[in-house]
């Protein structure tokens, strides 16, 4: 299972008052690892950005004006998140803004629901954690994820925090990160070792009864005479 953990920056609030996408960072999950195999790019948005969306990332205009526009990276894009379950938190925002970009370009699809499925981590959170906070920083804080680095919103650093906080959500592991696959970021965590006090009293070894025993023959020979293939007797032998 291909999964992308998606964020993106943008010069204000709404796409439909004409603000554009400004970063996007994407972070790559395989049957739910982190493969380091990750995307990050800055963007000239032909525009203003708001001083309000300026004092949430930090992102100036000045470091934008020598920045690819979104057509410049439009294929790449679309290649890298083709097929995978785009996993986005608050995705409408995301997805608005993404979709906005393509129209402008007048792509035919125009709609990265045509290439990808979407899971959005704010609906699961509320589902989740009904009546309770759900934005990236409370989760952070819920599933102990490290945000230390987050003094402001970034698409790629919100990207690899947000793979953290879902795989933590959906029971999974968050350890294994093997770090950035994009140059002058490093997402490696350092883990603790738990080690286990030489102290402890040993563990109880339960052992089947003959009852349980004789059970559990008589269900294999059932199987057997039912018609099916009975693996655990092969092991045996």
């Amino acid at each position: 299972m291909r999964q992308i953990v998606l964020d993106t920056e943008t010069t204000g609030l709404e796409y439909r008052d004409g603000h554009r996408i400004i970063e996007v960072g994407c972070v790559e999950l395989l049957n739910r690892r982190l493969t380091g195999n990750n995307y990050h790019v800055y963007l000239q948005p032909d525009r203003l950005i708001d001083s309000g969306a300026m004092e949430v990332h930090g992102i100036t205009n000045e470091f934008l004006a020598d920045k690819p526009r979104f057509e410049d990276i439009v294929e790449d894009f679309l290649a890298y998140i083709q097929g995978a379950e785009l996993v986005i938190h608050n995705a409408p925002f995301d997805v608005g803004f993404i979709n906005n970009e393509l129209t402008l370009l007048g792509r035919k699809s125009g709609s990265i629901g045509k290439l990808c499925s979407v899971l959005d981590t704010l609906f699961l959170a509320r589902r989740l954690h009904p009546g309770q906070k759900n934005n990236l920083d409370a989760l952070c804080k819920r599933y102990g994820v490290d945000n230390t680095r987050r003094d402001l919103h970034g698409a790629l650093l919100d990207a690899e925090i947000l793979a953290d906080v879902y795989l933590g959500m959906t029971g999974g592991q968050t350890a294994l990160s093997l770090g950035s696959g994009t140059t002058g970021t490093d997402s490696s965590t350092e883990v603790g070792i738990r080690r286990i006090t030489a102290e402890r009293p040993p563990l109880k070894v339960v052992r089947a009864t003959d009852v349980e025993l004789s059970a559990h023959q008589a269900a294999l020979t059932a199987v057997e005479k039912a018609g099916g293939t009975c693996v655990w007797k092969e092991l045996e032998q």
